[in-house]
């Protein structure tokens, strides 16, 4: 009897790492875990130094699912996901961080969502993972990702959901192929998926958010994440830069009550974390570029939009 045939893939899962061979094979078990195993993931290796490129390739060979890219030297995570996109060749397509794990119904249960809605892209809760007794163990929803996500909205736009906007995450979601056409990543920059994020919710149709945790974001133990540098002065100009280019998307779009969740949200979430690293910085130019960052917030409704919206006015009273 022949061999049966294996369905053709529904999904490409891009898979960009670097430098993180100790947690790659539990990105790749994750994958192989899905209950739904019509997926084919492009392994992205970024210029790696240690030995997550012979972990890609290893998986490669073992399961042909597996296909591996490679840079020589680090391009960056945008560069990293764009090289994917050139090569998605299948309805949907997701992002999965090479540190990073999918919990078994992950592809399942996106699949599942966007049959039912139609809508263009699907973003679904996660957790952070942190080191507990020697070992990565997922934490609880956060309040601004519970806001983002919960409860299950199926065909909503931004203007219906504006907290949606707080999910600014490339991997919590999955989108149909076609709204990734004339869209990419930023290059050169960190927090590359925020502005990403913006055009996504601004451009689809309709998209849907589900409760359902599809992620575990683990948080390094070595404080090797990019997140986690944002005492660095390169890293706090692009991840402002970042912050006020997705508020531009927003206010190019016409969405003042996403603007608004999303500056309530950086006044709560970010803005005091920054301060507390300010405060006690030793290059003034930290603390500069925190003062020109707010300014520029507070300069927001001067524009022709934000100043007929009165309520965004007060918001940025402070």
């Amino acid at each position: 009897m022949p061999p049966l045939a294996t369905p053709p893939p529904l999904v490409t899962m891009i898979v960009p790492a670097r430098d993180v061979g100790a947690h790659v094979p539990a990105a790749i078990r994750s994958l192989q875990a899905q209950t739904e195993q019509r997926w084919h993931a492009l392994l992205v290796d970024d210029g790696s130094r240690d030995d997550t490129g012979a972990v890609f390739a290893a998986a490669a060979a073992a399961d042909a699912r597996f296909s591996v890219l490679q840079h020589d030297e680090s391009r960056g995570l945008g560069a990293a996901r764009n090289i994917g996109l050139d090569r998605v060749d299948t309805p949907f397509l997701g992002f999965l961080d090479g540190d990073d794990e999918l919990t078994p119904r992950a592809i399942e249960t996106w699949l599942r969502t966007l049959d039912e809605s139609g809508s263009e892209f699907v973003a679904a809760a996660y957790v952070r993972s942190r080191l507990v007794g020697g070992a990565y163990r997922p934490g609880r929803v956060q309040p601004w990702v519970a806001a983002a996500t919960s409860p299950r909205r199926l065909g909503v736009t931004l203007a219906e959901h504006p907290d949606a906007s707080a999910n600014i995450v490339a991997w919590s979601k999955l989108s149909r192929s076609t709204l990734w056409e004339g869209l990419r990543f930023p290059e050169d920059v960190a927090y590359e998926d925020q502005v990403v994020a913006q055009r996504m919710y601004t451009q689809a149709r309709a998209f849907d958010v589900i409760p359902d945790v599809a992620v575990h974001w683990r948080v390094r133990a070595d404080g090797t994440s990019i997140t986690q540098g944002r005492a660095q002065l390169p890293v706090l100009h692009d991840y402002l830069a970042a912050l006020l280019g997705g508020i531009d998307v927003l206010v190019g779009a016409g969405q003042l009550s996403a603007v608004r969740a999303r500056i309530a949200l950086i006044r709560a979430m970010d803005l005091p974390s920054l301060e507390s690293i300010a405060a006690a910085h030793p290059d003034p130019a930290y603390r500069a570029a925190l003062d020109a960052f707010q300014d520029a917030l507070r300069a927001l409704p001067e524009s022709a939009l934000a100043a007929a919206d009165p309520t965004l006015r007060a918001a940025l009273d402070w």
